[in-house]
C-alpha cells in the first residue's frame, strides 16, 4: 500500500505536470498535435510582411519609436517564431529620437516591406517625419546597413519584377506605382493605379506576380478591417478588386487585415494578417488561403480560423517560446528588450555590476514619457486573456539621489507605474497613474520588489510592492489601459530610473520575471 508520503509526492508530481501543461497551453500557439490556435503570436507585432527564403520564413513588423527596432523574426513552420535580428540598432536622424525636447510617439518606423533578391535582403519603410529608408543585409541576422532615401513611400510594397525592373506600390486610399532603381531612388513618376471605393483607407499594399497577374494585396484598415486584392495583367493597371475576407465575428479574429501572402515549400498558400487585439496591441494571425478563379480567398467559408491544421512545410519542427523574463546574467540585452527612443549608452550597463542591469539617470525631466533609458518589452497575452500577465522586478535602490524615481511601468496613453522616489534622503513607494501620484508610503528597505498584473481582456492593470518577495501589498488604483493612436503601439512593460533634480544616481535591477 502506498504511504501517505507517497501519496503526497504523487499529488505534487501530478500538480507539476498539470501546471506545465497549462503553461504550455497559455504560451504556445502550437498545440502539439499538428494544429495551432490564433493569434499565432499573442503580442504586438503589427503590419506583418513575410517572405520565405529556402526553408526559412522571415517576418518584419512595426516597432515605431523603440530601438533596437525594425525587428526581424524567423520561423521554420510559420507557427513557431523566434527573434532573428533588429535591423536598426538606433535611429540617429532626428533629435526627437533622443527625447531631446521632442519625441516620436505614434511616429517612427512602420509598415515595412521585406524582400530577398539576388542574394540580398531588403527592407523598405517610412517614417512620417524623416521620410523613406532602405536597409540591406547579406543575412537576415545582420549586420544591416541603413540608407536614407530621397523619397518616402507610404506603406510601401517593394517588388522586383522578372524583367529586372523594380517597383514600389504605395499610398493611402490612392494607390500608386513608382518605378525605382537598384538604390530604390525613383526613376519615374508616381502613377495612380487605383482609388479605394469600398470605403476610405485603402493601404498596406504588397505586390506579387502570379499566373500572369500582378496582385496588390491591400487592406481597408480600422478595427473592422477588411483584406482585398487588386489584380491586373499590367503593373500600371487597370486593376480589378476583390474582397477576400471581412470577418466581423466578435473575438480574436474581429477585423482581421493587412499582411502578406506566403507559399510553402509544398505549394500551400497562407497569409499572415493582424488583428487589433486590445491594449496589448495588434496580434498576428495565420490564415489558410485557397485560390478561387485566380483570387486568394482567406480563411474557411469566409471566416478566419481560430484553431486549424498547421502549414505543411515538409517537416515537423519543435515548439518555440519567445524570451520574456531576464536575470541579466549576460553581457548583452536579450532581444525581447528595446529602449523607449534612443538610449544614452553611457548611462546603462550589464557589466558594472555583473548579474544586474544598472540604470543611471540620464538627464533631468519631470515627465516619465520624456525620460531616457526606459527599457521596454511587449507583454504576451495568455491563451485565456482574462488571466492577467504578471511582471515582477527586483531592484536595489540604495544609490538613488534626491528627486530620482525608479520602478516598473506600463507605457501607453495613459501610463502608470509603481516605483520608489527619494525625497530629502528618504524613500517612498509611489503609484503614479496618468501622471498623477495616487498613493505613497514610506519605506526603508534598499531592496524592493515591484509587481504589475495586466489583463488584455479587461484592459485593467494593478500594481503592488514588496520588501521580501513574499508578501505583496497593492498600491494606488487601477490603470485603465488603452491602445491610443498617440502612442500607436501596445502597452509595454518598462524598467526605468529618471532624475527630476540632479543626475548621478543609479539603481541595479537584479531581475524581472514575467509569468
Amino acid at each position: 500500500m502506498p504511504t501517505q508520503r507517497d501519496k503526497i509526492c504523487w499529488l505534487c508530481l501530478a500538480l507539476m505536470l498539470m501546471l506545465a501543461q497549462v503553461k504550455a497551453q497559455k504560451v504556445h500557439s502550437d498545440n502539439g498535435d499538428g494544429t495551432y490556435t490564433n493569434p499565432v503570436i499573442p503580442a504586438d507585432f503589427p503590419d506583418p510582411d513575410v517572405i520565405r527564403v529556402g526553408d526559412t520564413y522571415y517576418m518584419v513588423t512595426t516597432t515605431m519609436f523603440v530601438f533596437p527596432g525594425v525587428t526581424i523574426l524567423k520561423s521554420q513552420d510559420l507557427v513557431n517564431w523566434e527573434y532573428c535580428s533588429n535591423a536598426v540598432p538606433r535611429f540617429d536622424f532626428s533629435k526627437c529620437y533622443n527625447l531631446d525636447s521632442c519625441n516620436r510617439y505614434g511616429h517612427g518606423q512602420w509598415a515595412t516591406s521585406i524582400k530577398f533578391h539576388n542574394g540580398k535582403f531588403y527592407l523598405l519603410f517610412i517614417t512620417l517625419d524623416e521620410g523613406g529608408f532602405m536597409c540591406t543585409a547579406d543575412k537576415a541576422e545582420g549586420p544591416w546597413q541603413i540608407t536614407h532615401l530621397p523619397k518616402g513611400f507610404y506603406d510601401p510594397g517593394l517588388f522586383f519584377d522578372d524583367d529586372g525592373k523594380i517597383y514600389v506600390a504605395q499610398g493611402y486610399n490612392k494607390i500608386s506605382i513608382t518605378e525605382v532603381d537598384k538604390n530604390l531612388h525613383p526613376v519615374g513618376p508616381d502613377s495612380l493605379v487605383f482609388t479605394g471605393d469600398i470605403r476610405k483607407g485603402l493601404e498596406g499594399a504588397h505586390v506579387y506576380k502570379l499566373n500572369g497577374f500582378y496582385y496588390l494585396y491591400c487592406t481597408y484598415g480600422g478595427l473592422d478591417g477588411m483584406q482585398v486584392a487588386l489584380r491586373s495583367k499590367n503593373i500600371y493597371g487597370p486593376y480589378e478588386q476583390k474582397l477576400l475576407i471581412y470577418d466581423t465575428t466578435r473575438g480574436i479574429n474581429f477585423g482581421i487585415h493587412q499582411g502578406a501572402l506566403i507559399q510553402t515549400q509544398t505549394g500551400e498558400w497562407w497569409t499572415m494578417l493582424f488583428v487589433d487585439s486590445g491594449p496589448f496591441g495588434r496580434f498576428p494571425s495565420l490564415q489558410p488561403v485557397t485560390w478561387v478563379d485566380d483570387w486568394p480567398m482567406i480563411g474557411v467559408n469566409g471566416k478566419a480560423v481560430v484553431t486549424h491544421k498547421k502549414p505543411d512545410v515538409g517537416k515537423t519542427y519543435p515548439i518555440k517560446d519567445f524570451p520574456t523574463s531576464d536575470e541579466f546574467d549576460n553581457r548583452t540585452l536579450g532581444m525581447q528588450w528595446a529602449w523607449n527612443h534612443n538610449p544614452d549608452s553611457t548611462k546603462w550597463s550589464l557589466t558594472q555590476k555583473p548579474g544586474f542591469l544598472r540604470l543611471a539617470t540620464a538627464g533631468i525631466t519631470n515627465n516619465f514619457k520624456m525620460a531616457r533609458n526606459t527599457l521596454t518589452q511587449r507583454p504576451f497575452a495568455k491563451r485565456d486573456q482574462t488571466i492577467p500577465t504578471v511582471a515582477v522586478a527586483k531592484i536595489n535602490v540604495g544609490n538613488m539621489k534626491d528627486g530620482d524615481i525608479a520602478g516598473l511601468a506600463l507605457l501607453q496613453e495613459p501610463y502608470a507605474f509603481v516605483g520608489v522616489k527619494q525625497v530629502d534622503g528618504s524613500k517612498y513607494i509611489v503609484m503614479v497613474n496618468d501622471g498623477k501620484t495616487v498613493d505613497s508610503v514610506a519605506v526603508k528597505s534598499k531592496t524592493l520588489y515591484f509587481k504589475t498584473l495586466a489583463s488584455n481582456a479587461s484592459a485593467k492593470a494593478v500594481f503592488e510592492y514588496s520588501t521580501d518577495n513574499k508578501t505583496f501589498k497593492p498600491l494606488g488604483n487601477e490603470l485603465a489601459m488603452r491602445f491610443s493612436l498617440k502612442i500607436f503601439t501596445g502597452n509595454k512593460f518598462c524598467l526605468f530610473n529618471y532624475a527630476t533634480q540632479q543626475t548621478g544616481g543609479y539603481v541595479d535591477v537584479d531581475w524581472i520575471r514575467i509569468e
